[in-house]
């Protein structure tokens, strides 16, 4: 039998999907291999991949089709899909366009990899309907991409059926890990001295456990405000979340929000300024509704910094109706912004909406947000100037350190012999620009 020793993965899509290929990771270097970061070396190729816009599913179709001319080269080379674009794919109708394809899995079959691999027939479609749970792989510790920072997935698939959105037939349904499993994790990750925890789900404040609050004197009734709370009782020094769905962003979510190690930032997508857009989109809230959130965070933490998700050209969206979403942009003053264009997904609603904007407007109506968003953002950044922050170095590029402040805001350092990556510094802000602070360094924490 083939011995596999090296593999190679590329992972597509959002920080939830990083994660999953973190503990794809663990999975395979308990079977001895190693990971390379050059496909030509490797035994085994796996793409983790993303399946929200139709761009992502065409590169994946591409990319697949170069490697299998690795494995013309090399016949022995196994070639895995897994990810979303697997998980809504359960009548095998994009297999059929990969016929190099050795292992199509969804990621909640991560478990039965090894065996699987050994048992091989090609193509192998990893479909096992009778698991325990679709989060069951989460109990799979992960392999780290960094020492000081960690992703730490709380839940997964959601239950909102946002018309547009394939996550719910991708994933499935909500599932949340239990208070001890996430816990036990972040206690791990404590004592190994992480600067950073993100928790993770697609509707991450919807999390809801079987098991209850673990301590008696916790503040809070909702699950996920209680999470936080229970999570700064261990003392990561920065906690992060994401993405929160407006509609169960309760009163207590946002009074944690206040909690002494959450970062002074919040990923809240809006999607749509315009009520009619929001309704067909099935989004449950209104931009009253929205707007009122946003005015009970910011009384709660006035210097918070807000990011948000905003999707250009939804189906019938006219332009009056993309203005009202330029001027409540402009209302909220969003710290930055993930917009994109819309892409019909098989399986949703909105992929049978008549009135399909054409890719010209949508692609001008991008145009137009991003300005908008850039003009806002570099204004904003301005405040930073001449203030102290305080920062967590992450990377060092081409001589100059890169870090990261609490609002998320980027921080260019001059070069330092006696900084180290992974440490946090209080930096001085000299001068700022629309995507990056630069400053130098005035102490350690």
């Amino acid at each position: 039998m083939k011995q596999y020793k090296k593999y190679y993965i590329q992972t597509f899509g959002c920080q939830m999907n990083k994660s999953d290929s973190e503990r794809l990771k663990t999975v395979l270097e308990q079977q001895n291999m190693t990971e390379t970061q050059d496909p030509q070396q490797a035994d085994i190729i796996l793409i983790n991949t993303c399946s929200v816009r139709q761009s992502a599913e065409d590169r994946i179709f591409g990319l697949m089709k170069n490697f299998g001319q690795l494995k013309n080269k090399n016949p022995d080379l196994l070639l895995g899909v897994t990810g979303c674009m697997v998980g809504h794919d359960q009548q095998r109708q994009l297999l059929k366009k990969l016929p190099m394809v050795d292992l199509y899995f969804p990621i909640s079959e991560i478990n039965n990899l090894p065996q699987k691999i050994k048992q091989l027939q090609s193509p192998l479609f990893l479909y096992d309907e009778k698991i325990d749970s679709p989060i069951a792989y989460l109990h799979i510790p992960a392999k780290y991409e960094h020492t000081f920072e960690a992703f730490v997935p709380i839940m997964s698939g959601c239950n909102k059926f946002c018309t547009y959105c394939i996550v719910p037939y991708a994933r499935g349904r909500e599932y949340s890990r239990s208070f001890k499993d996430i816990l036990s994790e972040i206690r791990f990750l404590k004592e190994r001295n992480v600067q950073q925890v993100t928790l993770l789900g697609q509707n991450v404040n919807s999390f809801h456990p079987e098991d209850n609050i673990p301590s008696k004197n916790n503040p809070y009734k909702d699950p996920f405000a209680a999470l936080l709370w229970e999570v700064n009782k261990i003392g990561i020094p920065w906690i992060h979340f994401t993405a929160p769905h407006p509609k169960d962003m309760s009163n207590e979510v946002i009074d944690a929000l206040a909690l002494p190690s959450m970062v002074d930032y919040l990923h809240l997508p809006l999607q749509s300024g315009d009520d009619e857009i929001l309704t067909m989109m099935n989004r449950q809230y209104t931009t009253k509704e929205y707007r009122q959130l946003v005015e009970k965070i910011r009384k709660i933490k006035p210097h918070i910094a807000l990011g948000t998700d905003i999707i250009v050209g939804f189906p019938g969206e006219t332009e009056k109706q993309f203005n009202n979403t330029l001027t409540f942009y402009k209302e909220i003053q969003f710290d930055i912004s993930y917009h994109a264009i819309y892409s019909k997904r098989s399986h949703t609603p909105a992929a049978k909406m008549k009135n399909q904007i054409e890719y010209e407007t949508k692609k001008e109506r991008w145009n137009r947000l991003q300005h908008l968003m850039e003009t806002i953002t570099e204004q904003k950044n301005k405040i930073y100037q001449n203030t102290t922050e305080e920062m967590l170095l992450k990377e060092e590029t081409k001589g100059v350190y890169i870090g990261e402040t609490r609002h998320m805001k980027k921080i260019s350092i001059l070069p330092k012999e006696d900084l180290q990556i992974g440490k946090r510094y209080n930096a001085y802000i000299e001068r700022t620009s629309t995507w990056m602070l630069y400053g130098t360094i005035k102490g350690i924490q």
